[in-house]
C-alpha cells in the first residue's frame, strides 16, 4: 500500500508531537523526520481544529503550571514548519453536513452539545482530499480515509 500524499495530523498524534522527549513519543517525532526529510513539508498538514484542540489544553495546563511552555513552542514551532490548514466557511459548512448525518444515521460522534472536533477535522480532510493520520479511526474512518500512524511509519522505512 503506498503512503497517501496529503497527512492530515489529528490532536492525539500532534500532541505527541509536542512532547518529543517523553520516550514513548519518540516513534512520532522519528516518523515525523523521516517524512519531512524524504517529501518536504508538502505532505503533512496541521488542520487548525487539531492546533486549537491541543493549543486549549496546553494553555490550560500552562495556567496550573506556569514553567510548563516547552509543548506550546513545539506546537508553534510544527505550525511553521507543516503545512497549516485553516478553518473557512466551506469547512463548517461541511461539517454541520457531517454531524447532522451522523445524528440521522444514530451514529453521532460525540454529545450534541459539544462543538465535536473529529467532525469538524473530518470535514478538513474531505475538502482537502487529505488522509487523517490517527491512533483511534473509529469515528474518523466514517467519514474520511484513515491511516492509523505505525502502518504509515513502518511504510516510510
Amino acid at each position: 500500500m503506498k503512503t497517501p500524499e496529503r497527512l492530515l495530523l489529528d490532536t492525539g498524534i500532534l500532541g505527541r508531537l509536542c512532547h518529543p522527549r517523553i520516550e514513548q513519543h519518540r516513534p512520532f517525532t522519528e516518523w515525523l523526520a523521516r517524512r519531512l526529510d524524504r517529501g518536504g513539508r508538502a505532505g503533512v498538514i496541521l488542520p487548525e481544529i487539531a492546533d486549537y484542540e491541543l493549543r486549549r489544553k496546553l494553555l490550560h495546563l500552562r495556567l496550573k503550571h506556569p514553567r510548563s511552555r516547552t509543548g506550546l513552542a513545539r506546537l508553534d514551532q510544527l505550525a511553521e514548519v507543516l503545512v497549516y490548514l485553516p478553518l473557512s466557511t466551506p469547512v463548517m459548512r461541511r461539517a454541520a453536513e457531517l454531524w447532522a448525518q451522523a445524528r440521522a444515521s444514530g451514529l453521532p460522534t460525540s454529545g450534541e452539545a459539544e462543538l465535536d472536533g473529529d467532525i469538524i477535522l473530518a470535514a478538513q480532510a474531505q475538502i482537502a482530499d487529505g488522509t487523517v493520520v490517527t491512533m483511534n479511526s473509529r469515528h474518523l474512518g466514517r467519514f474520511v480515509p484513515v491511516a492509523d500512524w505505525q502502518t504509515i511509519q513502518s511504510e516510510a522505512r
